[in-house]
């Protein structure tokens, strides 16, 4: 189980009010958030391995070479990323509790923490593999011959969607591994990427329906093939032609971030017993972390 941890973390900060604090007043409500919901996904799963995979780099530098607006929106100020200031200081503390734990925590310079879990999915080889996020991105990794699915948290934790390669043909009218290349056609305003002008949900679905893939589009549509195109549509491509060669490389996941050799092996004790009494206490984390322990006996 590979968990998206900025995205839960960030569903927990705004689930929660922030009235829940740690003595001090410091609000800690994405910090039990997170704690619960791990929880609740090791008592209904059960993996064996668990990894909460975290960004190095929010923002990677070869994603905004190839595409400058690529998340320029959320930049608060040079590279650093816009968020809460009640949040910011909670960041460390989770990373603190995840450690103490003994859950495998990773990361890898100059990548996001959807790479990490590409790179953990590509490693995994025929193991199967969840993913939990709230990130629809990583719907391009599902892969039911391995299988890969995506624990989709947008309805809650605890009424999580199954993603597969059914659920992404219903929900998108696409084979159920092209998500990555219905995206770079339609691209996600969330992410700061522009997509081909003109080219909505339904004309990139049909395009990938029909041609199969983007490489195969693009060979049309450089060869001068004509057929298959919605009305409109070959002239918007071949204008957004720039834009389609430099923007895979920016949707695509990576699958070769560099990782640390690391056990992921779900924890049955704390790692550090005295360091977790230490955090339970400064941050009143008592019931979230004995839930955690209880679950994970």
């Amino acid at each position: 189980m590979l968990l998206d941890t900025p995205s839960l973390y960030f569903r927990a900060f705004y689930g929660i009010p922030e009235s829940m604090t740690a003595p001090d007043g410091m609000p800690v409500n994405a910090v039990r958030g997170l704690i619960d919901m791990i929880a609740t996904l090791v008592r209904k799963y059960r993996p064996a391995e668990l990894v909460a995979t975290m960004d190095a780099d929010w923002r990677p530098a070869f994603r905004v070479a190839a595409i400058p607006t690529y998340k320029a929106h959320r930049v608060a100020h040079g590279d650093t990323e816009e968020v809460p200031d009640t949040l910011v200081p909670q960041i460390p503390v989770i990373e603190r509790v995840l450690d103490a734990v003994g859950i495998a925590r990773l990361e890898s310079p100059g990548y996001e923490a959807d790479d990490v879990i590409g790179t953990l999915t590509h490693a995994a080889g025929g193991g199967a593999v969840d993913v939990v996020t709230g990130d629809r991105d990583l719907f391009q990794l599902v892969d039911d011959s391995r299988p890969v699915r995506i624990l989709y948290t947008a309805r809650g934790i605890r009424n999580l969607q199954v993603v597969d390669e059914a659920f992404v043909t219903a929900k998108y009218g696409i084979p159920g591994r092209s998500y990555a290349d219905f995206a770079t056609l339609r691209g996600d305003p969330s992410d700061g990427l522009p997509g081909v002008s003109g080219v909505g949900e339904k004309t990139a679905a049909a395009l990938i329906t029909r041609f199969g893939s983007l490489d195969a589009l693009l060979t049309a549509l450089d060869e001068g093939a004509t057929e298959g195109f919605p009305a409109g549509a070959r002239t918007k491509l071949a204008a957004a032609r720039d834009y389609l060669r430099v923007a895979p490389a920016v949707v695509e996941v990576a699958s070769d971030a560099r990782l640390p050799a690391t056990d992921l092996t779900l924890p049955t004790k704390p790692r550090d017993p005295e360091a977790l009494v230490q955090l339970a206490d400064r941050y009143d984390l008592d019931s979230p972390l004995n839930r955690l322990l209880d679950t994970l006996k």
